[in-house]
């Protein structure tokens, strides 16, 4: 078996910690092992006794940012099932445990907000089969476990527009969270709270609130500008 008793202090640690940076910079496919060594300066051998592949630790780079089940999405989730003995949880609720889930990341001190969205986003659009697969499987719990519990709260509403309304939810948070402001209405209003995720975060629970709360939108947008009839 393998020691690293001789190296500097956490081994596996300073593996993830290279990992996350480069993964962040460079990509999955760009970031070889023998690169990740050098930068922890550490053996090659030890990404395999720790992680036994590049996926596992991509997993475990993952898995550490979420952190555990208790302090998870899904962790609050079963705490807010429990309280709730069977009923339905309202909305406002389920919005407000999400989000201070995601606030939890930006508060971690091992990876930023922005960070952790640059990897969602290398995750799900950088070219390579099944790079999505690395999540861990509690990731893709929670985005079930919240849409069943959304749309128990809202019975009047399909499960596709649950499902959007997730999807719009999701993209704001995210947004909020990585800190940039590619409209620039921030600057030109001189909002003092944009570069601050957790403030922005709080603001945007009321509309994210009242958009789940809305009627039923119309596919066919019946009675409004169609976006096929606006001038090019």
């Amino acid at each position: 078996m393998i020691s690293d008793d001789h190296l500097p202090t956490d081994t596996k640690t300073r593996i993830l910690d290279a990992a996350e940076h480069l993964f962040t910079e460079h990509g999955f496919a760009a970031t070889s092992i023998r690169r990740i060594t050098a930068d922890a300066g550490v053996p090659l051998a030890m990404v395999s006794y720790h992680f036994g592949s590049k996926k596992g630790l991509i997993e475990a780079v993952y898995a550490r940012a979420l952190g555990q089940r208790d302090t998870s999405r899904v962790g609050y989730l079963d705490r807010l099932e429990a309280q709730a003995g069977g009923a339905p949880i309202p909305v406002e609720v389920l919005v407000e445990a999400f989000i201070t889930s995601a606030l939890r990341l930006t508060r971690k001190g091992n990876i930023s907000g922005a960070v952790f969205k640059q990897m969602i986003g290398r995750a799900f659009y950088e070219p390579g089969a099944g790079v999505e697969d690395f999540f861990p499987a509690e990731y893709a719990e929670a985005v079930e476990r919240y849409k069943r519990a959304f749309m128990r709260a809202l019975p009047a509403l399909a499960e596709a527009d649950v499902v959007w309304r997730m999807y719009f939810f999701v993209g704001m948070v995210a947004y909020a969270m990585a800190g940039k402001d590619v409209m620039r209405m921030t600057e030109i209003y001189a909002l003092d709270e944009a570069g601050n995720p957790e403030a922005m975060l709080r603001r945007m629970l009321p509309f994210i609130v009242a958009g789940f709360k809305a009627p039923s939108g119309d596919p066919g947008l019946t009675g409004a500008v169609r976006l096929a009839d606006l001038p090019a």
